[in-house]
């Protein structure tokens, strides 16, 4: 348990330096801001790229992905069409909302968790891939894109996202079986070690100042995020798992786990990088997820693990 204890601390730590800096204004006016743009366009393209190019991208027609990616399709599904229902909701926020019911922190969390509870960090690979290969484009050709132009912009939008550009070039590295060259590999790697930190003070800085989570008049939004999220995903990914795709074991554990997982920060960061104002509502949705689901997600993971007897 302490490794999955010091997952969780060394997020809340980093989190909490960025409150502070936020607090203290050391960074100024706006560094949040800065630093959300700085992961967006710079540091999260060089992640992805490194990623993606050792990554062996077969896992993504494992059996395994028929519970966590049906799981993740199936809450942003549903996140959609009850908030475009009930609440009218733009295309900004139904994809903001979509991606914080469904994209799980499989890097900062997924990892530690999975070598402690399952044995091996190989079992969070088809779901990180998913998410860089699907959902993150989808969802993020929606929040550029939503704010008009021409139809070729809308249609091309998702080619001209840093992200997505930083996915294609690691897979177009791990179709040929290329590696990037030393001189070029280090600064690569010295920007993508950014991404995370960034993120991560960024979120902090963002809750200095701001309101009791799920407070707003938009509260019945996040804790739909929030039961779609932490409860619904988990136990469709169970479901899926166990009577559609025949797992059993620590294999059937292990699509369950990765999908307790709680909201990654990537979802603040692309809300928050696509914003208009640092306090619009897709921001504030995705910031209120990704604490919210953050503590919840512990007893949930705990329990997960215990019920199916990894214990």
């Amino acid at each position: 348990m302490n490794s999955v204890l010091a997952g969780f601390g060394a997020l809340v730590a980093v989190i909490a330096v960025g409150w502070i800096a936020g607090r203290s204004g050391a960074l100024g006016e706006g560094a949040a801001g800065v630093l959300s743009r700085l992961s967006y366009f710079v540091a999260t393209p060089a992640l992805l790229l490194l990623t993606l190019a050792e990554a062996d991208t077969g896992a993504l027609l494992s059996t395994a992905l028929v519970a966590t990616a049906g799981s993740a399709v199936v809450c942003a599904l549903l996140f959609v069409v009850l908030a475009r229902w009930r609440w009218r909701s733009r295309p900004r926020e139904l994809a903001t909302g979509a991606l914080a019911s469904s994209y799980v922190n499989a890097g900062n969390l997924g990892v530690p968790i999975a070598v402690y509870v399952l044995g091996d960090a190989a079992f969070v690979v088809p779901v990180l891939l998913f998410q860089i290969l699907v959902l993150a484009p989808v969802g993020l050709a929606v929040l550029a894109g939503s704010g008009g132009g021409s139809r070729w912009s809308r249609l091309t939008q998702p080619l001209r996202t840093p992200v997505v550009l930083g996915c294609a070039a690691g897979l177009a590295l791990a179709a040929v079986d290329w590696r990037l060259p030393v001189t070029v590999q280090r600064p690569v790697e010295l920007l993508a070690a950014l991404a995370v930190p960034a993120a991560l003070l960024a979120y902090g800085m963002s809750l200095n100042g701001a309101p009791r989570p799920a407070s707003g008049p938009k509260a019945a939004r996040v804790w739909l995020v929030v039961v779609l999220k932490a409860v619904a995903q988990p136990l469709l990914a169970y479901a899926l798992g166990r009577w559609v795709a025949g797992l059993a074991g620590t294999a059937l554990l292990a699509v369950t786990v990765t999908s307790a997982l709680p909201t990654a920060q990537n979802v603040f960061v692309y809300a928050s990088a696509n914003a208009r104002d640092p306090a619009d509502e897709e921001t504030v949705l995705a910031r209120d997820t990704v604490l919210i689901t953050t503590v919840v997600s512990v007893p949930i993971l705990v329990a997960v693990a215990l019920l199916l007897g990894a214990g």
